[in-house]
């Protein structure tokens, strides 16, 4: 006898409006997200420059700077694009900037943007507040925006940025062999997903994981966020 199938949530229809990225702000319980502006190259640059913080940069485009003027310039350029279109990731707890992401590669037409050019700096990386940040990206992508796909793309020998895909939520969608020449080198691209049908799941997955409660009095999560997308994918498939 066949097991009764989950319900699926439909996607929106082909039709629905898509709304281009703007500048605004982003508020959540550890973390808040902000138009890149001046005001937080300085808090940048002390978070991602100095004594073994050169790997933060071993897989974005440009960087380190040899000065804080370099720095300061290149961020200026963000701060101006509107497609990527820059956002700071803000400590709740004192304002500092401590990274920064982008949306990016926005296609109306197809109602998909993707989230890209992330810079966590030591003190942001594999924190609440980080997992909190894609939270707040992904939920005005799919219900602000009314985005229908949601890319993830990154270096395939980027074994951190892969696992962190996943962990979120996003599904593999394969590999463009030397999709790019990056610094000299070649990069194959590791392609992930998210579609609005799945949104609904994957929500509730963060929100689970971003619970006070699913924390210890020292902040150690009790259940990681990557188990309950685990379950979350295993009652969709039935």
């Amino acid at each position: 006898m066949s097991q009764p199938q989950p319900h699926r949530p439909e996607p929106a229809p082909l039709t629905a409006p898509f709304a281009i990225p703007t500048r605004l702000r982003l508020s959540g319980r550890l973390t808040t997200l902000v138009p890149l502006a001046p005001a937080h190259f300085d808090d940048l640059y002390a978070a991602t420059h100095g004594e073994e913080r050169e790997a933060l940069w071993r897989y974005i485009f440009v960087g380190p700077f040899a000065d804080p003027a370099a720095f300061r310039a290149d961020m200026a350029r963000k701060a101006a694009s509107d497609d990527p279109l820059f956002f700071a990731v803000l400590d709740n707890r004192d304002g500092r900037a401590l990274g920064f992401q982008a949306y990016l590669n926005v296609e109306p037409a197809n109602r998909a943007v993707e989230v890209g050019s992330v810079l966590y700096s030591p003190a942001l990386q594999r924190t609440a507040a980080a997992t909190e940040a894609q939270y707040l990206f992904a939920a005005h992508a799919f219900e602000t925006l009314g985005c229908r796909r949601y890319v993830w793309k990154c270096d395939d020998a980027n074994e951190t940025s892969k696992a962190a895909a996943l962990r979120l939520g996003f599904s593999s969608e394969g590999l463009f062999r030397q999709h790019m020449i990056v610094k000299g080198a070649n990069r194959d691209t590791a392609w992930f997903s998210m579609l609005d049908s799945e949104w609904p799941a994957r929500r509730a997955a963060f929100e689970a994981f971003l619970d006070p409660g699913n924390f210890d009095a020292a902040g150690r999560q009790k259940t990681p966020l990557s188990a309950l997308n685990g379950r979350r994918r295993a009652a969709d498939r039935g």
